[in-house]
Protein backbone atom coordinates (compact mmCIF):
# COMPACT_ATOMS: atom_id res chain seq x y z
CA UNK A 1 0.00 0.00 0.00
CA UNK A 2 1.97 3.24 -1.12
CA UNK A 3 1.62 6.18 1.35
CA UNK A 4 -1.03 8.31 -0.69
CA UNK A 5 -3.04 5.06 -0.33
CA UNK A 6 -2.75 4.57 3.61
CA UNK A 7 -3.30 8.60 4.20
CA UNK A 8 -6.93 8.87 1.66
CA UNK A 9 -7.40 5.46 3.39
CA UNK A 10 -7.18 7.07 7.41
CA UNK A 11 -8.52 10.24 6.19
CA UNK A 12 -12.23 8.52 5.30
CA UNK A 13 -12.42 6.62 8.51
CA UNK A 14 -11.49 9.63 10.41
CA UNK A 15 -14.01 11.66 8.41
CA UNK A 16 -16.27 8.44 8.65
CA UNK A 17 -16.10 8.17 12.52
CA UNK A 18 -16.68 12.49 13.04
CA UNK A 19 -19.78 11.79 10.77
CA UNK A 20 -21.18 9.44 12.85
CA UNK A 21 -20.11 11.41 16.14
CA UNK A 22 -22.10 14.41 14.54
CA UNK A 23 -25.06 12.35 13.44
CA UNK A 24 -25.28 11.23 17.45
CA UNK A 25 -25.01 14.61 18.98
CA UNK A 26 -27.59 15.57 16.53
CA UNK A 27 -29.78 13.04 17.47
CA UNK A 28 -29.06 13.24 21.07
CA UNK A 29 -29.58 17.17 20.98
CA UNK A 30 -33.03 17.27 18.71
CA UNK A 31 -34.42 14.06 19.76
CA UNK A 32 -37.38 12.92 17.14
CA UNK A 33 -40.90 14.22 17.58
CA UNK A 34 -43.68 12.12 19.21
CA UNK A 35 -46.81 11.39 17.28
CA UNK A 36 -49.71 14.40 18.76
CA UNK A 37 -51.51 11.29 20.69
CA UNK A 38 -48.42 11.27 23.04
CA UNK A 39 -47.74 14.92 22.87
CA UNK A 40 -51.48 15.58 24.53
CA UNK A 41 -50.56 12.69 27.31
CA UNK A 42 -47.45 14.62 28.43
CA UNK A 43 -49.28 17.80 28.48
CA UNK A 44 -51.85 16.30 30.93
CA UNK A 45 -52.28 17.27 34.11
CA UNK A 46 -54.37 15.37 36.80
CA UNK A 47 -55.33 16.21 40.85
CA UNK A 48 -53.23 14.00 43.20
CA UNK A 49 -54.79 12.38 46.01
CA UNK A 50 -53.45 15.52 48.36
CA UNK A 51 -55.29 17.74 46.59
CA UNK A 52 -52.59 18.81 44.83
CA UNK A 53 -51.99 18.72 40.98
CA UNK A 54 -49.24 16.23 38.91
CA UNK A 55 -48.09 16.94 35.54
CA UNK A 56 -47.10 13.77 33.78
CA UNK A 57 -43.78 15.67 32.28
CA UNK A 58 -42.11 14.95 35.20
CA UNK A 59 -41.60 11.50 33.95
CA UNK A 60 -40.83 12.37 30.16
CA UNK A 61 -37.66 10.99 28.77
CA UNK A 62 -37.75 7.81 31.59
CA UNK A 63 -39.57 4.76 30.56
CA UNK A 64 -43.27 4.94 32.17
CA UNK A 65 -45.89 2.25 33.06
CA UNK A 66 -49.45 4.13 32.65
CA UNK A 67 -52.26 1.93 34.27
CA UNK A 68 -55.83 3.07 34.01
CA UNK A 69 -57.93 1.60 36.67
CA UNK A 70 -60.96 1.85 38.63
CA UNK A 71 -62.00 0.57 42.11
CA UNK A 72 -65.15 -0.69 40.91
CA UNK A 73 -63.21 -2.65 38.10
CA UNK A 74 -62.77 -6.45 39.67
CA UNK A 75 -59.67 -6.92 37.20
CA UNK A 76 -58.34 -3.79 37.64
CA UNK A 77 -58.21 -4.16 41.63
CA UNK A 78 -56.66 -7.77 40.85
CA UNK A 79 -53.69 -6.36 38.85
CA UNK A 80 -52.79 -3.44 40.75
CA UNK A 81 -50.57 -5.21 43.39
CA UNK A 82 -48.62 -7.58 40.52
CA UNK A 83 -47.88 -3.83 38.80
CA UNK A 84 -46.64 -2.79 42.49
CA UNK A 85 -44.27 -5.63 42.08
CA UNK A 86 -43.12 -4.96 39.05
CA UNK A 87 -42.52 -0.91 39.97
CA UNK A 88 -40.19 -2.26 43.09
CA UNK A 89 -38.70 -4.69 40.61
CA UNK A 90 -38.21 -2.11 37.61
CA UNK A 91 -37.38 1.12 39.24
CA UNK A 92 -34.07 0.49 39.50
CA UNK A 93 -33.89 -0.18 35.67
CA UNK A 94 -35.75 3.49 35.59
CA UNK A 95 -39.03 2.31 34.98
CA UNK A 96 -41.78 4.96 36.59
CA UNK A 97 -45.29 4.15 37.07
CA UNK A 98 -48.33 5.89 37.32
CA UNK A 99 -51.67 4.85 37.83
CA UNK A 100 -54.86 7.03 36.68
CA UNK A 101 -58.00 5.55 38.59
CA UNK A 102 -61.30 6.86 36.39
CA UNK A 103 -62.94 7.06 39.66
CA UNK A 104 -63.70 9.65 42.53
CA UNK A 105 -61.22 10.40 45.76
CA UNK A 106 -62.73 8.75 48.57
CA UNK A 107 -63.22 5.41 46.81
CA UNK A 108 -59.83 5.39 45.61
CA UNK A 109 -58.15 6.58 49.35
CA UNK A 110 -60.30 3.83 50.68
CA UNK A 111 -59.00 1.09 48.34
CA UNK A 112 -55.85 2.29 48.63
CA UNK A 113 -55.79 2.31 52.78
CA UNK A 114 -56.50 -1.77 52.17
CA UNK A 115 -53.78 -2.21 49.50
CA UNK A 116 -51.28 0.77 49.42
CA UNK A 117 -49.10 0.88 46.07
CA UNK A 118 -45.68 2.48 46.16
CA UNK A 119 -45.93 4.33 43.12
CA UNK A 120 -47.94 7.64 42.54
CA UNK A 121 -51.72 7.60 42.06
CA UNK A 122 -53.81 10.20 40.47
CA UNK A 123 -57.57 10.61 39.13
CA UNK A 124 -58.43 10.85 35.87
CA UNK A 125 -62.10 11.16 36.59
CA UNK A 126 -64.43 11.05 33.93
CA UNK A 127 -62.21 12.17 31.25
CA UNK A 128 -60.04 9.18 31.70
CA UNK A 129 -62.11 7.21 29.02
CA UNK A 130 -61.42 9.82 26.66
CA UNK A 131 -57.94 9.72 27.39
CA UNK A 132 -57.77 6.00 26.90
CA UNK A 133 -60.05 5.82 23.68
CA UNK A 134 -57.51 8.92 22.32
CA UNK A 135 -54.26 6.81 23.66
CA UNK A 136 -55.66 3.69 21.47
CA UNK A 137 -58.44 1.75 23.44
CA UNK A 138 -60.95 2.14 21.23
CA UNK A 139 -63.33 0.41 23.33
CA UNK A 140 -62.60 2.45 26.34
CA UNK A 141 -62.55 -1.10 28.36
CA UNK A 142 -60.17 -1.34 32.05
CA UNK A 143 -57.82 -1.95 32.47
CA UNK A 144 -55.54 0.06 30.47
CA UNK A 145 -51.85 0.14 30.61
CA UNK A 146 -49.49 1.57 27.97
CA UNK A 147 -45.89 1.91 28.23
CA UNK A 148 -43.34 5.54 26.71
CA UNK A 149 -40.43 4.93 25.89
CA UNK A 150 -37.49 7.03 26.79
CA UNK A 151 -37.88 9.48 23.42
CA UNK A 152 -41.82 9.98 25.06
CA UNK A 153 -43.61 7.73 22.31
CA UNK A 154 -46.04 4.93 22.85
CA UNK A 155 -44.16 1.62 23.16
CA UNK A 156 -46.79 -1.02 24.44
CA UNK A 157 -50.41 -1.27 25.40
CA UNK A 158 -52.21 -3.55 26.85
CA UNK A 159 -56.11 -3.99 27.27
CA UNK A 160 -57.16 -5.88 30.26
CA UNK A 161 -55.56 -7.56 33.13
CA UNK A 162 -51.60 -7.32 32.58
CA UNK A 163 -49.31 -9.95 34.24
CA UNK A 164 -46.40 -9.61 36.14
CA UNK A 165 -44.55 -11.72 33.65
CA UNK A 166 -45.52 -9.72 30.85
CA UNK A 167 -44.68 -7.10 32.83
CA UNK A 168 -40.80 -8.23 33.21
CA UNK A 169 -40.78 -8.83 29.69
CA UNK A 170 -41.87 -5.17 28.70
CA UNK A 171 -38.75 -4.19 30.98
CA UNK A 172 -36.20 -6.31 29.02
CA UNK A 173 -36.87 -4.73 25.65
Amino acid sequence: MTPLTRRLLLASAGLGAAALGAGYAWRKLNPPAVSAVAENFWAQRFPALDGAELAVSRWRGQRLLVNFWATWCPPCVKELPEINQFYNEAKGQGWQVLALAVDQLEPVKAFLQKTPLDFPVALAGPKGLGLVRELGNAAGGLPFSLAFDTAGEISWRRLGVTRLEDLRELAKT
